[in-house]
Parts: structure tokens; C-alpha cells; sequence
């Protein structure tokens, strides 16, 4: 099952070693920008309170960008983006902005320091340039990662896009039919995604896939801290998110568990904000339990680990 699950993500991220590596080179990717560390951090923007946020970006967001917390500001803006034209790792505006990609062509074992590389790219790249792939040669030198570079206690101040017209400068100038016709085609791909807000709510996000709703949380807990609060909740009865849903499981992304409830289609993403809310309290509360579980916990913690699957 693990080899099924990385071959499917191989495939999706372009990063199968015997196709021709995106950067253009000719060669395959193996032989390119494939060739680094084999070394996974498995959990790589541990130690950030943007974590979750960095980890939805990665993983399921479709159009959002966000400006990047970092401790020391350069003459240029820096913003983190979920996609960037091309699958970019990076680029830089006409007016010297820096857009960083989160959902890349390729990667190393080490999304952080892949992004220190591409901000370390853009910071000195000429105005128009883009990074197609971060890869040897890019950002070289001591090894930095985020957590070098970012507040640690702040989070993302996310902007949730519908379209990708921030693809384009603010100038107001209009796109040529190529250009046009990219962002025609990302448009049509992307899922209806609304941040769901409130008291203990962060991270938490209502998708509309087409056939169905869904809530996705992505969780900053530790895995063996969660699985037993969720546990406590399922025994009870009090693991949904009220009439209308049903928990349908969680996946594993970048070290953090992202639970995923199936929601009523018909309801307003804003109806399930009151919903999320009291979950949270009712979480909070499970995850300050310091008794043993009752063996109808322990079975309700063993049925909810067989619903988990881990993306690569």
C-alpha cells in the first residue's frame, strides 16, 4: 500500500525519475534536480506556528497566497503561494515582489529547506525571473531552513483566492491569449474552498469537490496526542460535526493528521463555522484527558487508525 500511495504521488508531482526533468536540461529527472539527499524530514515545518497552514497550502488549497513572517524584512515583498504559473518554485515580479510556490514541479526530502532555497534565489533574481525547480546549484551554502528564517509563534494571514487572476501584476494591463488561456485552464480545475472561522478554529477548511462536501482540518497536535482524544470523542458518540456529517477519516500529510468529515452539499461552507466551533471545545477537553482509555476507546482508537492513509 505505501509503494501504491508514493507511486500515485510521484506521478501527481512530476517527480517520476525516469521523466525528462522539468528544468529543461534534457536530461532525466534522476540525473537532474532528482539526484540530491534522499533523506525525508517527515515532519518539516515542526517547530512553526504556521505549521497547519504551511501543510494546507501544500496539500489541498487550491488559490490562496499569504505574506511570509519573516524575522528580517529585505527591500523586497515576500508572499507565500499555493501554485504559481508553471508549478514554479519561485519568482519575482516586475516591481521586485517574491512569490514562493508550495505546490512545486519537484522536491527534496525537505520542503523547508527547499523554500529557504528558492527565497534565497529570489532575493538576488532580476525582476520578471522565475525558478522552474529548486535543485543543485540553487540557494547554496549552509544548509537554512524556515525555521530559520520565519516568527516562530506567527501564523499565516491566509487570502483565499476563487480564481487565479493574482497570477497577474496589479497594474491593470491585460494578459496576452497564452497567458490568458493558463489561467482559463488553472480556473477551471480549482475546488470551491471557503476557511472555516471562530473561537479554537485554525487551519480548518469546507471543499467542494464537485460530487461532494468536505471538511478538512489539519490538526498541529501530535499524532499520539490526537489519536486518543478522537478516540474519547468517537466512543461518545461526539465525533461529528452535528446533523449532516459524518467523520470519514483523516490522512497523514508532513507529520500532522488532517481529520475529514463528509458534509451535507447543500449547506453553506458558513453553516459548518457554529459546527467546527463546539468540536473544538469538545476536543480540547478530550485532548486534557489524562485517564486510561476504556477498552471501547481503545477499540474506537483502533477503527479510526484503519481509516488513515499518509500522502508522500
Amino acid at each position: 500500500m505505501a509503494k501504491k500511495n508514493r507511486d500515485k504521488s510521484t506521478a501527481a508531482t512530476g517527480e517520476n525519475p525516469r521523466r525528462p526533468c522539468p528544468c529543461g536540461s534534457g536530461k532525466r529527472y534522476k540525473a537532474c534536480h532528482g539526484a540530491g539527499d534522499d533523506v525525508i524530514v517527515t515532519r518539516p515545518f515542526e517547530g512553526l506556528a504556521a505549521e497547519p497552514d504551511l501543510v494546507a497550502m501544500r496539500e489541498f488549497l487550491p488559490s490562496a497566497v499569504a505574506p511570509l513572517p519573516l524575522r528580517e524584512t529585505g527591500e523586497r515583498a515576500v508572499r507565500l503561494a499555493t501554485v504559481l504559473p508553471g508549478a514554479s518554485a519561485a519568482l519575482v515580479r516586475p516591481d521586485g515582489e517574491i512569490l514562493l510556490g508550495m505546490q512545486v514541479q519537484t522536491r527534496s526530502g525537505d520542503l523547508s529547506a527547499d523554500l529557504a532555497k528558492a527565497l534565497r534565489w529570489a532575493e538576488s533574481a532580476e525582476p520578471g525571473s522565475a525558478l522552474p525547480v529548486v535543485g543543485p546549484g540553487v540557494g547554496e551554502g549552509e544548509v537554512v531552513r524556515l525555521q530559520d528564517l520565519l516568527v516562530a509563534d506567527a501564523e499565516l494571514d491566509l487570502e483565499l483566492h476563487q480564481d487565479f487572476g493574482w497570477w497577474l501584476p496589479a497594474d491593470g494591463e491585460q494578459p496576452g491569449a497564452e497567458i490568458a488561456a493558463t489561467i482559463e485552464r488553472a480556473n477551471s480545475v480549482i475546488m470551491p474552498t471557503e476557511a472555516l472561522g471562530g473561537e479554537g478554529v485554525r487551519a480548518a477548511y469546507w471543499v467542494d469537490t464537485g460530487t461532494k462536501a468536505h471538511v478538512r482540518w489539519v490538526r498541529p497536535e501530535a499524532e499520539d496526542a490526537l489519536m486518543p482524544a478522537l478516540a474519547r470523542l468517537q466512543a461518545a458518540g461526539e465525533l461529528d460535526l452535528g446533523e449532516g456529517s459524518r467523520y470519514a477519516g483523516a490522512f497523514r500529510a508532513h507529520g500532522l493528521l488532517v481529520p475529514v468529515w463528509d458534509v451535507d452539499r447543500e449547506m453553506h461552507a458558513k453553516e459548518w463555522a457554529a459546527p467546527a466551533v463546539a468540536f473544538a471545545k469538545r476536543l480540547s477537553q478530550a485532548l486534557a484527558a489524562t485517564d486510561e482509555l476504556t477498552p471501547a476507546e481503545r477499540s474506537a482508537r483502533d477503527a479510526l487508525a484503519g481509516k488513515q492513509i499518509t500522502l508522500r
